[in-house]
């Protein structure tokens, strides 16, 4: 039997048994991501509902400074939160790096560009063709924004689980920030660097299989809602729906 069957045979195996170290780190992963995901929905939806409609000098410069930061490598990322919260850092105080909570800010900050950014397009889009209305109403620009936002939840939903599926799959800011701790700061995406160069390869495989497995179940759920999305009510057809 080569090393590539056994591994893949070993790796399900934990699976089926819900090996507990397997699990554990799959839960941290998820909550790590879910929460950065939620902060960076807070920042990001606001942030671009409010550049759609905000009008100030330099907005271009902003907005594609923004468009840049979609490119913007974890690793960057996990540089800045690092020089931060190092204890030399001007957040050295809180005494938080190589935790979760260092990770969520990382991945917080990594998701919040594209948020805002996707946000922002679909205000701009959402008010050419029912902008009047809101406007017709009495609505501000910034609460016609979120209001079309809140009415364009389903590509809203796709937005977000477009950027937990980033979240949970990147590797390099959580490895600064985290340390990959054993129980503590391992997730998925370190765990598999570290037990391939440690030479458990039916670990790695297992969480290399359940991380394609989240994001298969990702793409599924952007997919699912695209489809029910393009079936409802545009706003053209009007707000109540």
């Amino acid at each position: 039997m080569d090393a590539f069957t056994q591994s893949f045979g070993l790796a399900l195996s934990l699976i089926a048994q819900a090996d507990a170290t397997l699990w554990h780190i799959v839960g941290l992963s998820l909550r790590v991501s879910g929460t950065a995901c939620a902060l960076g929905a807070g920042i990001g939806l606001l942030l671009g509902a409010w550049l759609a409609v905000a009008r100030f000098r330099g907005q271009a410069v902003v907005v594609g400074a923004l468009n840049t930061l979609l490119a913007l490598p974890s690793v960057v990322v996990g540089l800045m939160v690092y020089l931060l919260l190092s204890r030399t850092g001007p957040l050295g105080s809180w005494g938080i790096l190589f935790t979760p909570t260092a990770m969520v800010i990382a991945q917080s900050i990594l998701v919040v560009p594209l948020i805002a950014a996707l946000a922002r397009q679909l205000v701009v889009d959402a008010l050419r063709e029912g902008g009047d209305e809101l406007a017709a109403m009495g609505a501000g620009r910034l609460l016609s924004a979120l209001l079309l936002l809140a009415h364009e939840r389903l590509a809203v939903l796709t937005v977000l689980l477009t950027a937990f599926g980033r979240a949970v799959a990147e590797v390099g800011a959580v490895m600064i920030v985290g340390g990959n701790i054993d129980g503590v700061t391992r997730v998925m995406t370190t765990a598999i660097a570290l037990e391939t160069s440690k030479g458990d390869l039916p670990l790695a495989l297992a969480l290399g299989l359940l991380l394609l497995g989240v994001v298969a179940l990702i793409n599924l759920a952007v997919g699912l809602t695209q489809r029910r999305g393009a079936a409802g009510p545009r706003l053209a057809g009007g707000l109540a729906g």
